[in-house]
């Protein structure tokens, strides 16, 4: 893989793609120009500069057109365009722009770069940086305010290579968290700001691709949250506008594409004050569901009862909803024609939104309309990756070898694996198809290339390089890299991606684990886990990472890890983090309970591992017992961590109905209301599964959970069990 037809690829993406077109649209409307390869190269042929064939006799006084390029440390003056003569530059930045918290991917395009090259955005100095070659250097935006900044480069101490780009990147004023989504919308994220005054009082509209987000609720002068409207596949802009700031936007900060965040409708707004407002939408297309039947209480005939509009909203007005009138809060249940239930006890906010499952029956195909596709989900239109794992070289942009990777013994070969940092740090190592795998004979420029495919987005990607039993498949790791902010594009091909395995996998950590209390079923061993948080809510995945000792643990011993690496230079501001499950049987399932998130930062001290919450048990109806549907009770054991929610999943037809009812706190006993009054909205009576969990979440704050909430990905340590009753 030759990294000069590489970067003709980049130059050709970024003039095929939406993005590129939006980028230059962008640059040209405010005054700047972005030259491209082809066009760098005229201007350097020509050293007097670009001249309009209008401007009179020899060209005297033509504008000269070209990208400024401050030399400072030598005495040079200022040259327009890039100066043929000056054996170092830095000509431009690709992409020019990022979020003010960092963590961009830019490509540096300019000459006389060595191994040994820094970079400063403004005053600051990116801690993460890699010389590809001579004219090309990778590196990884430090957080900075926003604006425009000068762009500087020197190889390591000499100040005589030290170039300068002015304003060569500009830090966006506005970012989203999470940054990507599903193309149905719905999910609620963070927008974050620099300096702004937003408040309550004021008018404040937040846009996604210039369309106004369903629901937007400021949390600071900073900060508030956005309910994504539909949109269509892509990278789109996000902005806020005031009345008395006006607009502030970034370019290219929000994806469409497939998400599993789950950061999607829930409880939100303001103390229940009189009035309810609840939405009610389909969960696999985000269309808003008419019709919808909406209960508050436990009982259709005394409660009140409302129907969602077209648009899926509906609003209820009633002395009863004013919490000042006394009261913890109300029951409120969504119900609708062939969807499954939901229902959340004690709400205490005036804002309900709701995902129902469409119920995939032959019944009620028919009603449905256009359900999803036999295979399920959303077809995405992907992203194509290619770059190189780069080790370590003794010469300038030599390749290096394997050097921290041992020989290949028989029967063994040297083997490195390609990832995508994901949001779930309880799944397990799994050994990627071909596309992803590296090997010493792949081709490379300063490395060893790789091509691979990933979904739209902002991804983080590392590498695992090590030795695999030809006979076996065992995985032994030795050599860890990792890089951050990797756009990729829908349709389009990101180029010149750059993973430094120069991290050997040698840091031992030790777990000191207090388990719950076991029952008579269960549960009987551990389930320990470590992985490392490369960016915030994003997990590297490690071989070797797991064990599964019995419990209880023989004289309270701890259990202990070899193989993680060290979290210094471009690692640095990386968090190990460790979990631990409580489980039963060999295949370690319910009963169970689950600790996660317990962070360090240093391999020295042994991390304490509990707060297990001890696993709920069913009370109403009695286990393999009749239940009416309506009346539910737990209770939990002494010796456990107390649960912020309670949450019930009870499934019938087969599985195919599924009514979730969330509760706060522990113990309680509860009625619903009785659904069967609407047409094709209860659950089926026969067999039904009824899965209790209890739940940690950090900061807890009911009024403002969602779904993410009530399952594992968005709970800080969980336990469940599972019964059988009939309906």
């Amino acid at each position: 893989m030759d990294w000069r037809v590489l970067k003709g690829a980049r130059s050709a993406r970024v003039a095929a793609t939406a993005k590129g077109t939006i980028s230059a649209a962008f640059f040209v409307a405010s005054g700047l120009m972005v030259l491209g390869p082809s066009t760098a190269g005229c201007i350097a042929n020509a050293p007097d500069g670009l001249e309009r064939r209008t401007d009179g006799e020899g060209g005297a006084g033509g504008d000269l057109l070209g990208t400024t390029n401050v030399t400072t440390g030598t005495g040079n003056a200022t040259t327009t365009g890039p100066d043929t003569s000056d054996p170092h530059g830095v000509f431009s930045a690709d992409p020019p722009h990022g979020p003010f918290r960092g963590e961009t991917r830019v490509l540096l395009a300019g000459k006389g770069f060595t191994p040994e090259v820094r970079v400063w955005f403004g005053e600051v100095e990116a801690t993460d940086v890699v010389a590809i070659d001579p004219t090309t250097v990778q590196v990884v935006t430090p957080p900075h305010p926003p604006g425009a900044v000068d762009l500087t480069t020197q190889n390591g101490g000499d100040t005589s290579t030290r170039r300068t780009l002015v304003s060569g990147f500009t830090f966006d004023a506005l970012y989203a968290e999470p940054d990507d989504g599903p193309v149905a919308g719905g999910t609620v994220v963070t927008f974050f700001g620099s300096g702004n005054a937003w408040d309550q009082e004021s008018s404040v509209t937040a846009r996604v691709d210039n369309v106004p987000c369903t629901t937007t609720q400021v949390v600071g002068p900073d900060q508030l949250t956005c309910t994504v409207p539909q949109g269509s596949p892509g990278t789109k802009s996000i902005s806020v506008e005031t009345a008395s700031s006006g607009t502030v936007a970034a370019l290219d900060a929000y994806t469409y594409a497939d998400s599993d965040d789950g950061f999607k409708g829930g409880l939100g707004g303001d103390p229940l004050g009189g009035t309810l407002r609840v939405l009610a939408f389909n969960n696999f297309t985000g269309d808003p569901i008419p019709g919808a039947h909406v209960v508050v209480g436990s009982d259709v005939t005394t409660g009140l009862v409302g129907t969602t509009d077209a648009t899926g909203v509906v609003e209820l007005t009633d002395p009863r909803l004013d919490l000042q009138q006394g009261g913890g809060g109300v029951m409120v249940t969504v119900a609708a024609k062939c969807h499954s239930p939901i229902t959340f006890a004690e709400v205490p906010v005036d804002t309900v939104t709701t995902y129902l499952d469409p119920v995939l029956t032959p019944q009620c195909a028919a009603t449905l309309g256009n359900p999803p596709p036999p295979g399920g989900g959303t077809p995405i239109l992907g992203g194509r990756i290619e770059g190189e794992l780069v080790w370590p070289s003794t010469q300038e942009f030599q390749r290096g070898s394997w050097n921290n990777v041992p020989p290949a013994g028989p029967n063994e070969e040297r083997i490195a694996y390609v990832f995508f940092a994901g949001r779930d740090a309880n799944r397990p190592f799994v050994t990627p198809s071909a596309s992803f795998q590296v090997r010493e004979s792949d081709e490379g420029g300063l490395g060893y290339g790789f091509s691979v495919v990933s979904v739209p987005g902002n991804q983080f990607m590392y590498a695992v390089a090590g030795l695999r039993n030809l006979q076996t498949g065992a995985f032994t790791p030795y050599s860890f890299g990792a890089t951050n902010g990797v756009t990729v594009v829908p349709g389009a091909t990101t180029v010149s991606v750059v993973i430094r395995m120069d991290h050997p996998l040698d840091q031992a950590l030790a777990l000191a684990v207090t388990p719950p209390p076991t029952g008579t079923f269960g549960p009987d061993r551990l389930d320990a886990r470590i992985v490392v948080e490369v960016a915030q809510g994003r997990f590297a995945i490690l071989p070797g990472m797991r064990k599964t000792p019995f419990l209880p643990l023989p004289g309270n011993a701890g259990v202990s890890f070899v193989g993680l690496p060290p979290l210094h230079e471009d690692l640095t501001g990386m968090r190990y983090i460790t979990s631990a499950n409580a489980a039963t049987g060999p295949s370690l399932t319910s009963p169970l309970s689950v600790v996660r998130s317990f962070a360090t930062t240093t391999t020295g001290i042994p991390v304490a591992i509990d707060g297990f919450i001890a696993v709920p048990e069913l009370v109403s109806p009695s286990p393999g017992g009749p239940w009416d549907g309506r009346n539910l009770e737990i209770q939990y054991p002494t010796g456990g961590f107390p649960a912020d929610l309670s949450v019930y999943e009870v499934a019938s037809g087969g599985g195919l109905w599924r009514w979730v009812v969330a509760v706060p706190g522990g113990a309680h006993s509860l009625q619903l209301p009785d659904l069967t009054g609407f047409e094709d909205a209860f659950l089926p009576p026969g067999p039904v599964i009824i899965r209790v969990s209890g739940a940690r979440i950090e900061d807890f704050d009911y009024g403002t959970i969602g779904y993410r909430n009530l399952r594992p990905a968005g709970q800080a340590a969980y336990a469940n069990d599972t019964f059988d009753a009939f309906l």
